[in-house]
């Protein structure tokens, strides 16, 4: 590992996952400027979504971890207005269909966590969206859950939420393979993986993923916490 670097960010909200832009702060104004120019995003993560964000100068583990014949999963917790019961379970576990698509997903893993109301989860919504969120009624229900899936559609964990009648109002991966956010790490601070992090992912198999529990993420046991 020593000519590379590899390290683990805990993206914040609010930043934009690219090396450069004119109009947005981006995940690489959090490293080091001796980073900067040398690493670059495994993957993306979405404006408004936060939690699990990998860089690396290291092409082959960049395209192990990314191309899609390697199916490396990623789990997503996710609060979302609506409700899911067990045929919209089935839906997104087996495959749904997304607008624009002429194939459903890959089939895909799901735990639900929580059910409750809005007004329980106000402090998780992004501020720029609670004007809208927080117009509808305070007891509108809400449920949270773990979705892991292999494929790396466009927004695809919102998509396919929409697609059974949920709208997703926060968004965290937690994930990649059976590499677990550090829950040490704040909202854009970061630390570089250790060795037997780095191989396993590299010698991931997808018989031996593991889903993440709720103990070390207060987002996901909200009554709780």
């Amino acid at each position: 590992m020593s000519e590379y670097h590899y390290i683990m960010m805990n993206k914040p909200r609010g930043c934009i996952t690219a090396c450069k832009d004119e109009k947005h702060k981006t995940v690489m104004e959090y490293l080091p400027s001796e980073f900067r120019s040398i690493l670059r995003p495994v993957g993306r993560l979405d404006k408004d979504t936060e939690g699990l964000l990998l860089f690396t100068n290291d092409g082959h583990f960049n395209q192990k971890l990314m191309h899609p014949e390697h199916h490396i999963p990623k789990t997503y917790f996710f609060w979302a207005l609506g409700t899911l019961d067990e045929h919209k379970k089935e839906q997104l576990t087996q495959g749904v269909l997304l607008r624009g698509c002429s194939e459903p997903t890959a089939p895909a893993l799901l735990n639900i966590k929580e059910t409750a109301e809005i007004s329980d989860i106000r402090s998780l919504i992004n501020p720029d969206q609670q004007p809208g969120i927080l117009k509808n009624p305070t007891n509108t229900s809400v449920v949270s859950g773990l979705l892991t899936i292999t494929e790396g559609k466009k927004h695809q964990v919102k998509r396919m939420l929409k697609a059974v009648g949920c709208y997703v109002v926060y968004l965290k991966r937690i994930s990649v393979g059976n590499l677990f956010l550090d829950a040490s790490l704040c909202p854009g601070t970061y630390r570089a993986l250790t060795a037997d992090e780095y191989h396993s992912l590299l010698n991931f198999s997808y018989n031996e993923l593991d889903i993440p529990d709720n103990s070390n993420f207060p987002e996901m046991h909200l009554r709780n916490s």
